[in-house]
């Protein structure tokens, strides 16, 4: 993944930068704005445990302006809390700010990536809650179907959702998300792929609440 750009519009007349496109030029810029596994720890709801730390780049690693997450077969690993088996070690990190839209307020988020679209594969870029779930805006998902799929929750069983073709996988794409607050309550949410907008969705009761990139 390339840099990432979030953009906050929080007054939307002076735009201010708030992860910097500097934020994988060093383990040292990219401790800055990040940490190491998800949010809430190492496991979600995948076969993959989230590995890796300051001093152990095998899973997390920058170089020339670029992150790298990997995933590696594992054996011997205990299973989740939930009884998930574990078959692949994986990187990932989590931005150690959250970030809130407030009424009459938005961001702009965008990156590259090059994303393997191989089936049983999970890559993705999201936005959820801090707190209680939903909200959870999914920037980017590639589920292992040769296609990028865009998320907004608003409950675990009303999704919006679609899915688009992603062509050349081995090759940096650019995703950009614009988010604006609707109301004092209501998000909506824009996306685009190499430029292009793809798709517009909707999220109920997302303003005020905090989320985690």
């Amino acid at each position: 993944m390339k840099p990432v750009t979030l953009l906050s519009l929080a007054s939307l007349a002076a735009a201010k930068n708030l992860i910097p496109t500097t934020c994988f030029d060093s383990y040292t810029s990219l401790e800055e704005y990040f940490s190491y596994l998800y949010p809430w720890g190492s496991d979600h709801n995948g076969s993959a445990r989230m590995v890796g730390n300051s001093t152990e780049h095998d899973y997390i690693s920058v170089e020339s302006g670029t992150l790298t997450l990997v995933a590696k077969p594992t054996s011997g690993q205990p299973a989740t809390s939930g009884g998930q088996e574990i078959n692949y070690l994986s990187g990932a990190v989590h931005s150690k700010n959250t970030f809130t839209v407030e009424a009459g307020s938005g961001f702009d988020i965008e990156a590259e990536f090059q994303a393997t679209t191989d089936k049983g594969t999970w890559p993705a870029f999201w936005l959820n809650s801090a707190a209680t779930w939903p909200p959870e805006i999914d920037m980017a998902e590639w589920k292992g179907t040769g296609q990028l799929t865009f998320n907004v929750f608003n409950t675990s069983s009303e999704v919006m959702n679609h899915n688009t073709d992603y062509p050349s996988p081995s090759n940096f794409h650019k995703v950009k998300t614009q988010i604006r607050a609707e109301n004092d309550a209501d998000i909506m949410v824009k996306y685009f792929l190499d430029d292009v907008e793809v798709t517009t969705q909707y999220g109920a009761d997302y303003v005020g609440k905090p989320l985690y990139l």
